[in-house]
C-alpha cells in the first residue's frame, strides 16, 4: 500500500535525525528535535487542512453536478435545447472534469479514478467544446443578442435556465481570440469585467480579463479605448510589463495620429468634412430587401424580419381539405392543406404525422446519426463544413414499416413517384444548428451532381417537422422573403424543377440557427425519373 506523502516526509525527516546519535546526551541538541516536530505537526495540519478543503471543493462539485444532472435528466432535449447549457455540458465535460481528475488524483478512491479514465475517452473533445462556443457566437449575431442576456439566461421559451460564470465568458472569448475574432473577443470579456465588478467570486482576476480586453479593442483601431483600459489595467498591477509597454505605444500612437491631423491641409479636412457628410446621408437611406446582401437577408428571415408578403398576396393563399384529385385514401378522409408562398408555391400539409411515427424515426435514426456532410461543387466529395450544423441518418423503407407507409403517404399526397426518390434522411440540430442558404437540386454548372444515382434531379422537396421549436429554427427563402416556421407533425412541400425542367432558382433556402429548442426534421427528395406521366413537361422554360 502506498504511503500518504505527508508519511513520508515523516519517514525521511526522523530518518535524518537519527543519523545523530546520543541526543539524550545533550539538551541543546534535544531542543531541536522539539523544532523539528513542531515543524512536522505544522506540515500535518497543513496536509489535513489541504485534504479537507480538497474533500470540501470535491463535495460542492457533486452537490451542484447533482442537482444539474438530476433536473437535466428529466427532460434531455429540453435542457440541452438552451445553446447556453449546451456549451457548458462541452465545458464541464472536456475541461472541468479534466481538473478535477487532478485533483483528486491522489486519492485513495482508485474505483473512482479508473471510472473517470475510462469513460474520459468518450468525453467531448476540444474541438467540441470550440464548436459550442461558436454557436453562442453565432446565435448571438444572428438573432442579435447582447452578452448579458446570453450570460443570464434569459432567452424567449427557456425552460431550463442557463447562468454563464465569469470563466463561461472568459473562455468564450479567448475562443474568438484565438480566431483573430477581436469584436467577439471584446463584447465577451467586457461581459466578464462587468461579472466581476459586480462582486462574482472568480478565480480569475481583472488585471487578466482587462489585459485582452485592452488588445482586443486596440485590434479594432480604438487606439482611446484601448489606452483607457490599459491604464485602468496598470492600475490594479503597477508593475506588468506588457501593459506598461502598451502604454507607451499607444500615447506614441495618438500622438502621431493627432500630429498628422493637425499637418492636415485645410482644404483637405474641408473635403474630408464633406465626404463624411455625404456618407452619412448616403448610410441613412436604408437598403431595399431585394439589393442586400443574402447574409442579411437570411438573418432577417430569422429573426421574423423582412418577410415580403403584401396584405393583397396574403389574401389569395387559402387553406382547405385535401384527397390530391379524388384518391381513394383520402376522400372520405382529406387532409389539411394550407399554402404558405405562392411564388415559389409553398403548401403545409397540417397533422401529417403522429407522435408515434416521428417516435419510431428517431428510435430508428439516433444510434446512425453522422455529422451532415455537402457536396464538393468542385470535387463531388462528400465532406462536413462549418454552415451546416447537424447531424443526419438515411432511413430505408424495407427496415420498418413504418418507413414504408410514410413514403406511401408521399407518393399518395403529391402523386410523384417514390421508387427514384432518395431514401429519407432524418436530421437533428445542435446547439446553435443551421443550414446556410442552399439549393437543394443540381444547377447547370453541376452536371454531375447526382449522376451516380441515375435517377435525375431533384424535382421537388418534402420536410417533415418532428418536433416543436421554442425559438429560432425556421426555414427561409431569402431571395423572396420567406419564412416557415417548424410546427410539430407537420410538412410542407415545393417543386424544386418547373415543369419544363428547368432550376427555381427562387427556392433557394436555409435552415436558421436554433435558439433554444431542439430540432428534428425528415426530408423526401424527389427526383425526375418515373415522374414523366405523373408531371409533364410544359412548353415553356417557367411552366
Amino acid at each position: 500500500m502506498e504511503l500518504p506523502c505527508w508519511c513520508l516526509l515523516l519517514l525521511s525527516c526522523l530518518q535524518s535525525l537519527s543519523a545523530h546519535d546520543d541526543f539524550f546526551t545533550s539538551i541543546g541538541q534535544m531542543t531541536d528535535l522539539l523544532y523539528t516536530e513542531k515543524d512536522l505537526v505544522t506540515s500535518l495540519k497543513d496536509y489535513i487542512k489541504a485534504e479537507e478543503s480538497k474533500l470540501e471543493r470535491v463535495k460542492q462539485w457533486a452537490d451542484k453536478l447533482d442537482s444539474l444532472s438530476a433536473a437535466a435528466t428529466q427532460d434531455p432535449e429540453g435542457f440541452l435545447g438552451h445553446p447556453v447549457n449546451a456549451f457548458k455540458l462541452m465545458k464541464r465535460l472536456n475541461t472541468e472534469w479534466s481538473d478535477l481528475e487532478s485533483l483528486v488524483l491522489s486519492d485513495t478512491t482508485d474505483g473512482f479514478i479508473s471510472n473517470l479514465t475510462i469513460q474520459r475517452q468518450y468525453f467531448p473533445t476540444d474541438e467540441d467544446q470550440t464548436g459550442a462556443a461558436k454557436a453562442l457566437l453565432r446565435l448571438q449575431d444572428t438573432y442579435r443578442l447582447d452578452t448579458n442576456t446570453i450570460s443570464t439566461g434569459d432567452l424567449p421559451g427557456v425552460k431550463h435556465k442557463g447562468l454563464m460564470t465569469v470563466e463561461d465568458c472568459y473562455e468564450l472569448a479567448k475562443i474568438a481570440y484565438s480566431d483573430a475574432d477581436y469584436y467577439h473577443t471584446e463584447l465577451w470579456m467586457a461581459q466578464a469585467l462587468k461579472q466581476l465588478d459586480e462582486g462574482e467570486v472568480s478565480t480569475l482576476d481583472k488585471v487578466t480579463v482587462l489585459d485582452y480586453l485592452s488588445y482586443a479593442i486596440y485590434q479594432q483601431g480604438e487606439l482611446e479605448r484601448a489606452l483607457e483600459y490599459t491604464k485602468k489595467l496598470i492600475e490594479l498591477d503597477p508593475e506588468h510589463q506588457r501593459a506598461k509597454g502598451n502604454l507607451k505605444y499607444f500615447e506614441f500612437q495618438l500622438e502621431k495620429q493627432k500630429k498628422a491631423a493637425a499637418d492636415e491641409a485645410p482644404k483637405e479636412k474641408e473635403q474630408k468634412k464633406r465626404d463624411t457628410t455625404e456618407k452619412k446621408k448616403k448610410s441613412k437611406k436604408k437598403p431595399t430587401f431585394q439589393l442586400m446582401p443574402e447574409r442579411k437577408k437570411y438573418e432577417m428571415l430569422c429573426r421574423g424580419e423582412g418577410v415580403k408578403m403584401t396584405p393583397r398576396r396574403q389574401s389569395r393563399l387559402f387553406c382547405r381539405y385535401y384527397d390530391n384529385n379524388h384518391n381513394p385514401k383520402y376522400v372520405l378522409s382529406p387532409v389539411k392543406q394550407q399554402d404558405e408562398w405562392d411564388r415559389p408555391y409553398i403548401v403545409r400539409y397540417l397533422n401529417i404525422i403522429s407522435d408515434k411515427e416521428i417516435d419510431t424515426i428517431k428510435q430508428l435514426a439516433k444510434p446512425r446519426l453522422r455529422r451532415a456532410t455537402i457536396s464538393n461543387p468542385i470535387t463531388g466529395v462528400l465532406e462536413t463544413a462549418s454552415y451546416r450544423i447537424s447531424k443526419s441518418a438515411w432511413l430505408t423503407s424495407y427496415e420498418h414499416p413504418v418507413i414504408d407507409r410514410i413514403n406511401q403517404r408521399i407518393e399518395d399526397l403529391t402523386g410523384l413517384e417514390m421508387d427514384t426518390a432518395e431514401e429519407l434522411q432524418v436530421a437533428n440540430y445542435g446547439v446553435g444548428g443551421q443550414y446556410e442558404p442552399h439549393f437543394d437540386f443540381g444547377r447547370k454548372d453541376e452536371p454531375d451532381a447526382f449522376k451516380e444515382l441515375g435517377t435525375g434531379n431533384r424535382i421537388a422537396t418534402w420536410l417533415f417537422y418532428m418536433s416543436d421549436v421554442s425559438a429560432g429554427g425556421a426555414t427561409v427563402f431569402p431571395d423572396v422573403g420567406a419564412a416557415v416556421w417548424p410546427m410539430k407533425g407537420t410538412a410542407v412541400f415545393w417543386y424544386n424543377l418547373f415543369a419544363s425542367g428547368e432550376g427555381d432558382y427562387s427556392t433557394r433556402h436555409a435552415a436558421c440557427p436554433v435558439l433554444v429548442g431542439n430540432k428534428w426534421v425528415s426530408n423526401k427528395w424527389i427526383h425526375e425519373r418515373g415522374q414523366e406521366w405523373r408531371r409533364p413537361c410544359g412548353l415553356n422554360e417557367s411552366d
